[in-house]
């Protein structure tokens, strides 16, 4: 079966406006990273939203999880912001039971060239392969239990809280 991805928006998928200097989202560049990464992880792709998780709301938070509820594969990665990473992971934690739920993003915008973003994309693919049921976030290379890890703004990682 293959692997849910939602998509939410965050850096992962922001453009650089070469007119307002802002950021701001087009269209995700999933498909060119799987691509790129030549992945051969079946995936069935589905946007949620496309929003900086600094504006996510609850109701935000309740749409992600009911789509990770109602889809009928038990591996999903969430594409997500990561200022509030943590907040969505607790609530699919309480909500979503019985599936493998990985949340991922980037520091830096994939079409900056020298995103994180490539990479955390493919070991949030492996980790949802291979972790037992839960909610994890993918950053670094490394897996976080939802309720243990932190972003550190100062280092630009993530990093276990115990």
């Amino acid at each position: 079966m293959a692997i849910k991805i939602f998509l939410t928006g965050g850096t992962f998928d922001k453009e650089y406006n070469e007119l307002d200097g802002s950021l701001s989202f087009k269209n995700t560049h999933l498909h060119e990273m799987l691509a790129l990464g030549r992945s051969c992880v079946p995936v069935d792709i589905v946007t949620l939203m496309m929003i900086d998780s600094l504006y996510m709301t609850e109701d935000d938070r309740e749409t992600i999880a009911q789509n990770c509820i109602k889809t009928d594969e038990e591996r999903i990665v969430i594409t997500h912001g990561t200022d509030t990473m943590m907040e969505t992971a607790r609530v699919l934690a309480e909500k979503v039971k019985g599936k493998t739920i990985v949340l991922v993003g980037a520091m830096i915008p994939y079409k900056f060239g020298n995103s994180d973003g490539l990479f955390n994309l493919g070991a949030a693919l492996a980790f949802a392969q291979t972790l037992p049921a839960g909610v994890y976030i993918a950053m670094n290379g490394r897996y976080f239990t939802w309720d243990n890890c932190r972003k550190d703004k100062q280092t630009g990682t993530f990093e276990a809280l115990k």
